[in-house]
């Protein structure tokens, strides 16, 4: 009996996948109703069926709907209404018979074509349990078993579903092989293919955060929050912290006991480098905490620019920029502002050349010299390229006498030129120098 066989395989099927009874009810539903007409749709003509589930018999029941008519016709969508009271006395001409197929007469191609639109019904079900299961699950931690390589990208699974993470979401330096646990963030579930893909990331800076929510439980109550977050995944990261509670020392909550938290994060991500600072809302502070290990002796903020300027001593000048850079690029991206580091040596030179330029406009005095220096004015160009009411906000000036400045470094700027053209005429000039001749 096709009945008896679907129920059970249903049954397997439902156990086995973890599908809800309703979905695999509909599915078996769709399926008798496709049995049906493949075996009852003869010359194109459309039959109406519909399946329904009956609890007390244990079995699906088929139904075929026709129009009750007065007259005798052979069209297997209609009844004459003389056969159609012999079915229900009561019924009249226009109506709709359902009239009862008995399941046994679909014979053993429809109930193939059934097993294959069961089959196909309960990947679809599939498909949409994996996508509900995990599509609120972005931003979230997840763990799997590393299953198949292809071409670079690595299959996760995850048990009741496979995962892919992406070689763009890699760390190069890490290495992973059959059957390795891994550990990596959710950045995106899609329905893009026939199967909804979870794609996992483990260079997103999310995954440090949850890794330390995991750790920390000052985190994960949120008395701890992690501000901001850089990596270079792989190599060095800096979170920058902070605390509601001001009898909780944030550093120290992430840090843990010897270093525990800290390190057990570490080691998820195989040895990574992470500078953990306190988060402060004043910009300059927070560079300063951002660009540690290095000190810092002085700050200059353009505010227009979205830039800082940090002057540090000449002895922490390479701890501050890191190697290849690496320090100064993190605090960047940590604290989302612009920063040059100059060593303190190298800055009173830039200062000293740019007040013995300066000082060359007319209409300017030395205290306003100094103004323009200290907020980031160092050629003549610079101040003929500025806007009046800016120049005027520096310096305390209305804007006519601003505009007279910048009038007047136009007219500085033009000789420095003029200056610089005539040097290198000379230069070329010059007859080359005597090679001595060799003893």
């Amino acid at each position: 009996m096709i009945t008896s066989e679907l129920a059970r395989d249903l049954q397997e099927v439902a156990r086995e996948k973890n599908i809800p009874r309703d979905s695999l009810l509909e599915v078996l539903e769709q399926a008798m109703v496709a049995a049906a007409r493949k075996k009852f749709n003869i010359n194109e003509i459309e039959r109406d069926f519909e399946a329904q589930w009956n609890e007390e018999l244990g079995e699906v029941e088929l139904f075929e709907f026709r129009t009750v008519t007065e007259e005798l016709e052979a069209d297997p969508t209609r009844i004459p209404i003389v056969d159609a009271r012999q079915h229900d006395p009561e019924c009249e001409v226009g109506d709709s018979l359902g009239l009862k197929v008995p399941i046994e007469g679909l014979g053993r191609i429809a109930a193939q074509t059934a097993k294959q639109v069961i089959i196909q019904k309960i990947r679809e079900a599939e498909r949409e349990q994996t996508f509900s299961e995990f599509k609120d699950r972005k931003g979230e931690i997840i763990t799997g078993v590393v299953r198949r390589f292809e071409k670079g990208n690595i299959v996760v699974d995850l048990s009741r579903a496979e995962a892919l993470l992406p070689k763009r979401e890699q760390v190069p330096s890490e290495t992973y092989r059959q059957g390795d646990r891994i550990q990596a963030y959710v950045v995106d579930i899609t329905r893009a293919t026939k199967t909804p893909q979870v794609i996992l990331s483990r260079t997103h800076p999310g995954l440090l955060m949850k890794l330390f929510e995991l750790e920390v439980p000052e985190v994960a109550d949120g008395i701890v929050r992690i501000e901001a977050c850089a990596r270079e995944p792989g190599f060095r990261a800096k979170i920058a912290v902070t605390s509601v509670d001001p009898d909780v020392d944030p550093v120290g909550a992430c840090v843990g006991m010897k270093g525990s938290r800290v390190q057990a994060v570490v080691g998820e991500l195989r040895g990574e480098a992470i500078d953990i600072i306190p988060y402060h809302p004043d910009a300059a502070r927070f560079i300063v905490h951002a660009i540690a290990p290095a000190t810092v002796s002085r700050v200059y903020i353009d505010e227009q620019a979205h830039a800082m300027e940090l002057v540090v001593p000449d002895d922490q000048l390479s701890k501050a920029i890191g190697r290849r850079g690496q320090n100064v690029r993190l605090a960047a991206q940590l604290t989302g502002w612009r920063i040059d580091i100059f060593s303190e040596t190298k800055h009173r030179e830039m200062n000293e050349q740019a007040h013995a330029e300066l000082s060359r406009v007319p209409s300017l005095a030395q205290e306003q010299v100094d103004f323009l220096i200290r907020h980031g004015f160092r050629s003549v160009r610079e101040v003929a390229d500025a806007e009046a009411y800016d120049l005027a906000s520096i310096l305390g000036v209305e804007e006519s006498e601003a505009e007279a400045v910048i009038a007047a470094a136009d007219e500085t700027l033009d000789v420095l030129i003029g200056e610089e053209t005539a040097r290198r005429k000379a230069a070329a000039a010059a007859p080359p120098a005597a090679i001595p001749d060799e003893a």
